[in-house]
C-alpha cells in the first residue's frame, strides 16, 4: 500500500496509511447529549510534517489499542476545523517490520560525516586554548558525540528531528561569525563556543522512543539549560586553569540564551557576546520553523495553512 504523506493531504481526502502518534489525549464532549463520554484528540506525524486529528466515536475503546510512540494505521477523512484535522474511523497498530523508517522519521539536511566535518572545522577556528580544550573534551568522548550528532532540538517548534540539533548548532555558530565580522569587539572564539554547546544539554533533556521525541525525567524537572551549565561546569573542572572569568562568561552565555524570563531563561543576555548568541539562536529557530511551513506547501490560493508557531499564514504565489 503507498504511503500518504502528511503535507500532501488536502480537504476531503480519504487517508488509509500509517503515521507515528506524537500525541494523545481524551476530552470529555462539550454537548449535554454526549455527557460522561470522551473523544479522543491526537497529534499524528510523518517525515513531512503533522497534523491534529479527532476520534469521536468509541474513542476510549481506542485509545487503549495504543501508546504515544507506537505507528498506527488509520482509515478516516480529512477535514478542515482551524486547518487541516483528520477524523479517524478506525485504527490498528502497525508491526515494527511493516514500518519503512524514512517515511516518518525526518533527519537533518546533511549527513552525520557531514555535520561532524563542519563541526571539526570550526573548532579549528576557535584560537582560545581553553575553549579548544573544552569542546575537545566534549568530542574525545565517543559516547557523547553520538548521542550529540543524533539528538533532536526541540519536540516540535523547530529543527524536531534526528541531527537537528548539531544543525541547529551549526546554524547558530555561522551566525555569530558573522555578527563577529560586523562588530570587531565581539569574541568569534567564545562565540563558536557558546554556539556549538548552548544546547548541549538538550541530549539529556530528549530522548527517542520509538520513532518520537519524548522529555526525560531530568529534562522535565530541570530543562536543557541548567543541564547544559552543569555537563560545561564539569568538564571544566577537568581542564587545570580554566579561566573563572571565562567560565563565568559561558555560563552566562548558556543561562540567557533564550532572551527572556517568559521564554525560559533564567536570566536575560548582559554581556555582549550573550546578546549576540540570542538573537543568532533565535534567528536560526524561526528561519527553521519558516521553512518547515513552507515545505507543507500552499493551497490553490497561494497561502499554507495557518501556522500557530509564527501566528501567520505564508504567502507562496510570487513564486514562479
Amino acid at each position: 500500500m503507498e504511503k500518504q504523506f502528511v503535507a500532501n493531504l488536502q480537504v476531503g481526502d480519504a487517508v488509509h496509511s500509517y503515521f507515528i502518534v506524537t500525541e494523545k489525549t481524551l476530552l470529555p464532549f462539550n454537548q449535554p447529549n454526549r455527557a460522561g463520554e470522551r473523544y479522543l484528540r491526537l497529534q499524528l506525524a510523518d517525515a513531512s510534517g503533522s497534523m491534529r486529528a479527532v476520534i469521536w466515536e468509541k474513542a476510549e475503546e481506542m485509545a487503549e489499542i495504543f501508546s504515544v510512540g507506537d505507528v498506527i494505521r488509520v482509515r478516516g477523512e480529512v477535514t478542515n476545523f482551524r486547518g487541516l484535522q483528520l477524523t479517524v474511523y478506525s485504527l490498528e497498530l502497525v508491526p515494527e517490520a511493516e514500518i519503512e523508517r524514512s517515511h516518518l522519521q525526518k533527519t537533518a539536511s546533511l549527513n552525520q560525516e557531514e555535520l561532524l566535518r563542519r563541526l571539526q572545522a570550526l573548532y579549528r577556528q576557535i584560537t582560545d586554548p581553553y575553549l579548544q580544550k573544552l569542546l575537545q573534551s566534549f568530542y574525545a568522548d565517543d559516547v557523547f558525540l553520538k548521542r550529540y550528532l543524533e539528538a533532536p532540538a526541540a519536540r516540535s517548534v523547530h529543527h524536531n528531528y534526528v541531527g537537528g540539533l548539531v544543525e541547529h548548532s551549526l546554524e547558530v555558530a555561522a551566525l555569530c561569525q558573522e555578527f563577529a565580522k560586523i562588530h570587531p569587539g565581539l569574541d568569534s572564539s567564545l562565540l563558536i563556543c557558546g554556539a556549538l554547546l548552548h544546547d548541549v544539554g538538550k541530549i539529556e533533556e530528549y530522548e527517542m522512543k520509538g520513532l518520537s521525541i519524548e522529555l526525560t525525567t531530568r529534562g522535565k524537572l530541570l530543562g536543557h539549560i541548567i543541564i547544559g551549565v552543569e555537563m560545561i561546569n564539569e568538564h571544566i573542572s577537568q581542564i587545570d586553569g580554566f579561566p573563572e572569568k571565562l567560565q563565568l562568561e559561558l555560563n552566562h552565555m548558556i543561562l540567557s540564551h533564550h532572551g527572556q524570563k517568559e521564554w525560559g531563561s533564567p536570566e536575560v543576555p548582559r554581556t555582549f557576546a550573550a546578546f549576540a548568541l540570542f538573537h543568532a539562536d533565535l534567528v536560526s529557530a524561526r528561519l527553521n520553523q519558516f521553512a518547515l511551513a513552507v515545505e507543507k506547501g500552499a493551497k490553490a490560493d497561494g497561502w499554507t495553512e495557518w501556522n500557530r508557531l509564527l501566528e501567520r499564514d505564508i504567502y507562496l504565489g510570487l513564486a514562479e
